[in-house]
């Protein structure tokens, strides 16, 4: 009786298995009925131009910047965001950095757009590398505001402690060197730079092979967010008069680096604009039709990029937002044109500058006499609000 039921129960329940794994199977969906790119090979041969054509006439290419940094994290939240499978694929492309984007965007086939920062065109033009470089590129948007960020051993406690110490300021097709260029050149101070990627530079850093890391990147930088060294530190850039023509006055918090800084305190530095640039492309070529399909879709859904799982800095793009000596792209001025109650409803910043003020009715008086103090009290103040949130 034992082993009857014993065999028994051994077949009710590899009958139970087969008849639960049968179920599981039939309730999941093949990979290859949804997976456009499985589609595509499984076609391969047999219909490979009409594939290849389809293929080619749905994807935009969009090349960012180096792992770790802001840019790329934006391009892989716009393919997140903006693909649909059939009618638009957003390809992003692990970049160089702010120079190589405006070279791909002129000479790469296929590049659609880039990210890029505002003062890399008027740097390469007045040092004699471009001319009129500018009539050739337009800008879609401006994104949001990148902080300097300088990680030093804590000896290092301020810019000029670096003059004469050799300093690592990204690849040379990068922005990040443009902008380290322009500020120290400002301030008066002459360290000696080395252009190497970023991971390999901070192995160097830690093994005192170089004296500092420059790099511009929104924050929170997801390189930096990961340093915990009780050796290094960020090091402060103030917002000294002759770097107040291109950039702005910003800070780094301990709630985006608690391993860099103190819990509690900011470290001050400077930001400056990225944009997302595009060739200026003639009405009815193919990379304007193709700018012109990105405007609707991004624009269209900027809401839901400002929202989580999403980088915090989509919460920064102001779509109607100009940009001093930049073009317009034509298409999405045609976009704002059409939607202007919509790119006008949301400049969270904006908003919450509106409210900074507002809450100093009463506080204090009305006019302040600099402007720069009161935008760096705005700034602290948002970060105030941040942390009761």
């Amino acid at each position: 009786m034992s082993k009857r039921i014993t065999r028994i129960c051994a077949f009710t329940f590899a009958a139970a298995t087969s008849i639960t794994a049968s179920a599981w199977a039939q309730s999941q969906v093949d990979p290859a009925a949804v997976s456009e790119g499985l589609k595509a090979v499984f076609r391969y041969g047999s219909s490979t131009r009409e594939t290849a054509d389809k293929l080619n006439a749905n994807t935009i290419t969009v090349s960012t910047g180096t792992i770790g940094g802001t840019y790329v994290q934006f391009g892989a939240d716009l393919a997140s965001v903006l693909d649909d499978g059939n009618d638009l694929r957003i390809l992003p492309l692990v970049g160089r950095g702010s120079v190589q984007s405006i070279a791909d965007i002129l000479f790469l086939k296929g590049v659609d757009l880039g990210i890029v920062r505002s003062d890399t065109l008027d740097y390469l033009e007045k040092r004699g590398y471009a001319s009129n470089i500018k009539r050739q590129l337009t800008y879609v948007t401006k994104l949001y505001n990148e902080e300097m960020h300088v990680l030093a051993p804590k000896t290092i406690r301020s810019l000029a402690d670096l003059n004469g110490k050799t300093v690592s300021v990204g690849l040379p097709n990068g922005g990040t060197f443009i902008t380290a260029h322009i500020v120290f050149e400002r301030l008066g101070i002459k360290p000696s730079f080395v252009y190497i990627e970023q991971r390999v530079a901070y192995e160097m850093l830690r093994n005192g092979e170089i004296d500092a890391i420059v790099a511009v990147q929104g924050q929170p930088s997801g390189f930096f967010t990961a340093v915990k060294d009780e050796q290094l530190h960020l090091v402060p850039v103030g917002y000294a008069k002759a770097l107040r023509e291109d950039y702005l006055p910003a800070q780094l918090t301990s709630d985006d680096y608690p391993g860099l800084i103190e819990k509690g305190r900011v470290v001050d530095t400077i930001a400056v604009s990225a944009l997302l640039a595009a060739y200026n492309s003639a009405p009815g070529t193919e990379r304007y039709r193709n700018v012109e399909r990105f405007v609707a879709a991004f624009f269209g859904k900027i809401a839901q990029l400002r929202q989580p799982p999403f980088h915090p800095k989509w919460k920064e793009v102001a779509l109607a937002a100009s940009v001093p000596g930049w073009e317009r792209s034509r298409p999405a001025q045609d976009w704002l044109n059409r939607n202007a109650s919509v790119a006008s409803v949301s400049n969270p910043l904006k908003e919450r500058f509106e409210q900074f003020q507002q809450f100093l009715v009463g506080r204090r008086e009305a006019e302040v006499a600099d402007a720069q103090v009161l935008f760096r009290d705005f700034l602290q103040w948002r970060e105030q609000q941040d942390r009761k949130r």
